[in-house]
Order: C-alpha cells, then structure tokens, then sequence
C-alpha cells in the first residue's frame, strides 16, 4: 500500500488554487475537467507528481458551498519554522485561526490555519 491522496469538495476551484498553491506553496500537479459528469479536479503536492502525496480537489460545477460536518478533523504540514511561515501566509492574504503555540497538555509547536471553504490546515513546528 503507498498514501495516494486526500479528497476534499471546495466551492471555488480558482479560489482554492490560488490558497493551496500561492498561500501554502504547493504545486499544481494536474487539473482536469470533466463536461460530462460536471466537476472539476485539481491535484496539489509539494512533489511535482501524482505518484507524491497529494490533496485532490473537487469543484462540482453549480454547487457554490457544502455541509463539512463534524467527522473531518484537518490536514496537517510540517514545517521547520512555524513563526516565518505563518506570517508569510498572512502576508499572502490567508487566515491564521491559531497562532503558534505549543498544543494543549504536550509541547508540540502547532498553529491552524483556515483555507477559503472553511478547512483547517495544522501546522507542525519540526525538530
């Protein structure tokens, strides 16, 4: 088995294009639309293909927003300065919901950040 991808529905595909690969600077590996069944596909990694762990992005053409419900948790990254890159994704216009500090009961370094549909991305201070 090898970890492929995550899925997650978005609202606005151009909106969420520029959030994943201007804000979070990853890379756009493909994008495919599909007339016949109306939707859209967009794969983002920090590698430069489909075979690196990516996060898939669903635009069902016509659906403008989408009940998340209570089971998603969020998508997490590391980073090797958590400080620098969460002023960076401010200053690139993204939403830093909270700020680094270390996680409840542990020392871990984390912070959250929000993308345009309202999904939590956490941020790992690595070693």
């Amino acid at each position: 088995m090898k970890y492929l991808h995550t899925m997650i529905r978005v609202n606005d595909l151009e909106e969420s294009l520029r959030f994943y690969t201007q804000v979070l600077g990853m890379n756009l590996v493909s994008k495919d639309d599909y007339p016949e069944g109306k939707f859209s596909l967009a794969f983002l990694s920090y590698g430069t293909t489909k075979q690196d762990p990516c996060i898939e992005l669903t635009h069902n053409w016509g659906v403008s927003s989408y009940d998340q419900g209570t089971a998603f948790g969020h998508i997490a990254l590391g980073t090797s300065d958590i400080y620098q890159a969460c002023e960076k994704i401010r200053q690139q216009g993204g939403k830093v919901v909270r700020e680094p500090g270390p996680m409840k009961h542990g020392t871990t370094v984390i912070a959250f950040v929000e993308d345009p549909n309202g999904y939590k991305i956490e941020l790992i201070q690595l070693a």
